[in-house]
């Protein structure tokens, strides 16, 4: 029935947004509409879109969503990279069953993992 979709995140600053997703992330910037919209490709099907707030949608209402990315490598080396580029971690590795799992905040305070 469905055959891809996308997460929506509402943000503050789209330049910045952009910036983080693409140039801090290393993620791939599919397109841009001004500061209309832009598609942040994942990979394995996953977009992110990057819209505007407004006051019907704030940015970074903590809690709200959180996107998780699948790491193909190392999860202490991505952490490493990610921290030379400013991202600050909430706290240890957390290594379950399910995997290993960091958490870590986009500029506009919206969850990550």
């Amino acid at each position: 029935m469905f055959s891809s979709g996308n997460v929506t995140v509402y943000v503050a600053n789209m330049d910045r947004a952009v910036r983080f997703y693409s140039e801090t992330l290393g993620l791939k910037l599919a397109y841009r509409f001004g500061d209309h919209w832009a598609s942040v490709e994942v990979g394995k099907g996953l977009t992110i879109g990057l819209h505007p707030a407004s006051e019907t949608a704030p940015a970074g209402r903590k809690g709200s969503m959180a996107i998780g990315l699948e790491l193909s490598g190392s999860i202490h080396e991505a952490i490493k990279v990610l921290e030379a580029k400013g991202v600050r971690f909430s706290g240890a590795v957390n290594e379950g069953k399910g995997g290993s799992f960091a958490g870590f905040e986009d500029p506009d305070g919206n969850q990550l993992y």
